[in-house]
Parts: structure tokens; C-alpha cells; sequence
């Protein structure tokens, strides 16, 4: 049995360094083989490319921009009336991703728009998204990249955000049709397990149900998004045992709220190293 494939997600992890790169060469440091990172756009393009050859370390995620942060913004996707904005950040993702040799990228819905009810909406919402994947999955099938689709938790970690389910989330998928866009079971399946865990439970039966068309898994402790071995809901040895015995081939993001200094909180991956012998 193949041993999982873990990646740090250095917008979450080695924030102790201040910028990209180092965080990079501290993740190679610490053992990982693999990198995500939400968004790179701040950093320079070049000195990423440097620290990734110069170290090995496979960039295997990044999300498209999040457009205006400070209106609101997180994610274009879904957005109506946000479409040109919405290719422009894909375009300016997949220079990334091209330049990275990053495989996967994931389109972010965005936010249901302030003052509109969510149910009024969701139609409009869905098929702009709908249009939008279809859009991205035939740019992105060029470049041999996999689109990424994640539910956020509506719950705890963003009210308004569109995308909230991974039934939402496969519905859409199938109205797209387009085999290179993906689910991702997130913390952001693009649904990690964080947010899973928190919106509908059962994780050991939707994981089952659901591992043909999750492209991406990332991971946290509910409901403190901290280390996995942390106090909390959920008992990762039994999940990573769960994804080992479906044969789940894909990486796996650590996407969490260090407790305490990033190399402190690391105990629970190198342990499973050293009994994977990864």
C-alpha cells in the first residue's frame, strides 16, 4: 500500500518567514517534498523558480486571485458580472502555474454580493460559474492543468461564500462536464476536510462516494483548524488509513493554524514518515 503525499501549504505554514521563497526552502528543510500556496501573485516569479529547482520541491496548487480583497472579494468565480475580471485572474494564474509547473489550480467561486439574498441569487450564481469553469477547463486542458473546485464552510470561516457543499459542488461539476475539473476535499472534494466535517459530516461515506472526482484533499482539526493531532473532532489516523485503503493517489495540503511555532507542530507528519517510511 502506497504511502499518502502530503504537501505544506505555505499560506498557512512557516508564516514565520516573510516571504514565498523561504518559506519554500523551510518547507524542504522540514521533509516536504511538495508545496501549495493560496496566492503567489505579490511574490517575484523568478526567485520562486530559483527555490523550486534549486530545492526539488514540487509546487502542486495554487488558487486563481481573490479580486479585491478589501471590497470583499474572495474569488471571482461565481460572481455575476465579474466574467472579464475572472479570465483576466486565470490568465495571471496559469503564467504561474506554467512557469511553476503546477498542475492544479483552484478556481475560487467568490462571495454571494453583499445586500443579495442567497436563495434569489443562487441560479444566476450557478450558471455564471458554470460558464466560467467551462471557460477555464478548455484554457487550462492546453497547459495539462486540472481545475479545482472547493466548498467553504458557510458556518464558521465565511457566511457568504457560494460554494458550500460537496453535493453543491459535484452538481456543478457535472453540469460543466469537462474531465479535468476536479473536487477538491479542503480546509479549502477544493472541499478539505475541515469544512466538510463542520457543514455535513459523514466523512468516511462521502469520502467513499465522492473519490472519483476529488482532484485535491486538504486537511485541519475542527474545530480549531489547528495541527491534525490536535484536540478535536476528528481522528486523522482512521481518515489517512481510509484514504490509504481506497487507494487515493492525490496530495494531501496541510492547510492549518500552526499552535505554535511550524516545525513544533510537525510531530504527527514526521511520525507517520517514520512508520510509512516515506
Amino acid at each position: 500500500m502506497a504511502p499518502l503525499k502530503f504537501c505544506a501549504n505555505i499560506s498557512w505554514l512557516f508564516t514565520e518567514l516573510p516571504d514565498f521563497s523561504q518559506r519554500i526552502l523551510a518547507a524542504a528543510a522540514a521533509g516536504f517534498q511538495a508545496v501549495e500556496a493560496a496566492w503567489l501573485y505579490d511574490s517575484d516569479l523568478q526567485e520562486l523558480q530559483r527555490v523550486r529547482k534549486a530545492t526539488g520541491v514540487e509546487v502542486v496548487l495554487i488558487n486563481t486571485p481573490p479580486g479585491d480583497i478589501k471590497a470583499g472579494d474572495l474569488g471571482l468565480g461565481a460572481v455575476p458580472g465579474r466574467e472579464a475580471e475572472f479570465r483576466e485572474g486565470l490568465d495571471l494564474s496559469v503564467k504561474y502555474a506554467r512557469a511553476l509547473d503546477c498542475k492544479r489550480i483552484h478556481l475560487m467561486a467568490g462571495r454571494v454580493p453583499v445586500d443579495s439574498d442567497r436563495a434569489t441569487v443562487a441560479k444566476e450564481m450557478e450558471a455564471v460559474f458554470v460558464q466560467n469553469l467551462k471557460y477555464a477547463a478548455d484554457i487550462l486542458s492546453k497547459e495539462g492543468i486540472t481545475g479545482l473546485i472547493e466548498p467553504i464552510n458557510t458556518r464558521i470561516t465565511d457566511p457568504g461564500y457560494f460554494l458550500d457543499s460537496p453535493h453543491q459542488a459535484s452538481a456543478i461539476l457535472e453540469k460543466v462536464g469537462k474531465p479535468n475539473m476536479k473536487l477538491q476535499m479542503p480546509s479549502t472534494l477544493f472541499q478539505d476536510i475541515f469544512h466538510w466535517q463542520i457543514m455535513d459530516g459523514n466523512l468516511t461515506q462521502n469520502i467513499q462516494k465522492y473519490i472519483p472526482v476529488i482532484g485535491h484533499v486538504q486537511i485541519a482539526q475542527v474545530p480549531s483548524r489547528n495541527e491534525p493531532d490536535s484536540a478535536g473532532e476528528l481522528s486523522y489516523s482512521y481518515l489517512f488509513d481510509t484514504l490509504e485503503n481506497i487507494g487515493y493517489q492525490g496530495y494531501i495540503g496541510c492547510e492549518y493554524k500552526p499552535q505554535g511555532s511550524t516545525d513544533e507542530g510537525l510531530g504527527w507528519i514526521k511520525e507517520y514518515w517514520a512508520h510509512r517510511k516515506c
